[in-house]
C-alpha cells in the first residue's frame, strides 16, 4: 500500500503541534507545584524562635557561653537538622518570682518557644511553695496568652526541708504541666545531680560535661516539642 507524502506531512505536522500542547500544558501544570514545594522548603527551614527562661542552671553560672545548656541544646539540634534561633535568658540566682517579673523582657515579640527551667533557687532557699506554684502558673498563663508554646522543666526540692515541703514542691511541675497541657520534662537534672564528677566544686552547677549529659537526656523532649510546634515529624 502507498501512502501519499503530502497526508504524512500533514500527519506529522499535527502530532508536532499536539506535542507542543501538551507540553505548554505539563509546564503550567507544574509551575504551581514546583512553587508550592518551594514555600514548603522554606517553610520547613525557618529557625524557630526559642528562649530558654531559667536561673543559673541554664544561664551557665561557671561555664564560657558556648559551654551554656542553651548553646549546647542549639548546637544538639543543629545536629539533626533542626534550626532554632536561640536566646539564652537564664538569670543567675533568680527564683521562680524573679523570672515571672521580668518576663516581658525575657522573652520578646516574635517568640515561639519557651523552655521554661525555673525553681531550683525556690526549692534551696526553702521558699512556700504556694509561692512557686503562682509564679510558675502566672509565667504560663501570659505565655498562652500571647500564643508561645512552653516546655516546661521540673526540679525536686533538696530533702534538708523535710518530707512534707518536698512532697508539696515536687508536685507543683506535673500539676501545672496537666493544668496547661503542656509537655513536662520531669526533672531538669536528670542523670547529673549528686554526681560528683559531672558537678562543679560546689556541688550545685553542672560541668560542661554536666551540661551535655543533660542536653542529651532531653534532647529526645525537644525534638518531639519543636515537632508540635512546627508540624514536622520528631
Amino acid at each position: 500500500m502507498v501512502r501519499s507524502y503530502g497526508t504524512s506531512l500533514r500527519q506529522v505536522e499535527g502530532a508536532r503541534r499536539m506535542f507542543a500542547h501538551m507540553l505548554v500544558l505539563s509546564l503550567l501544570l507544574l509551575a504551581p507545584a514546583a512553587a508550592y514545594a518551594q514555600t514548603t522548603a522554606a517553610r520547613e527551614t525557618k529557625p524557630v524562635k526559642m528562649v530558654v527562661l531559667g536561673d543559673s542552671l541554664s544561664a551557665g553560672l561557671g561555664l564560657s557561653a558556648p559551654a551554656a545548656f542553651p548553646a549546647r541544646l542549639q548546637k544538639a539540634l543543629q545536629s539533626k537538622g533542626i534550626a532554632v534561633d536561640m536566646i539564652n535568658a537564664g538569670v543567675s540566682g533568680d527564683t521562680s518570682s524573679g523570672g515571672r517579673d521580668r518576663l516581658d523582657w525575657s522573652v520578646p515579640e516574635g517568640t515561639q518557644a519557651v523552655i521554661l527551667e525555673l525553681g531550683a533557687n525556690d526549692a534551696l532557699r526553702g521558699i512556700d511553695p504556694k509561692v512557686t506554684r503562682s509564679a510558675l502558673t502566672d509565667i504560663l498563663t501570659r505565655l498562652k496568652a500571647r500564643g508561645i508554646s512552653v516546655l516546661l522543666c521540673g526540679m525536686l526540692a533538696p530533702p534538708n526541708y523535710g518530707a512534707d515541703y518536698s512532697a508539696r514542691f515536687n508536685a507543683i511541675y506535673p500539676d501545672i504541666a496537666r493544668q496547661f497541657g503542656v509537655p513536662l520534662y520531669p526533672f531538669f537534672l536528670e542523670g547529673v545531680a549528686t554526681e560528683a564528677r559531672l558537678n562543679q566544686p560546689d556541688g550545685l552547677h553542672p560541668t560542661a560535661e554536666g551540661i551535655d549529659v543533660i542536653v542529651k537526656n532531653i534532647l529526645p523532649t525537644v525534638e518531639a516539642f519543636l515537632g508540635a510546634i512546627t508540624g514536622q515529624p520528631s
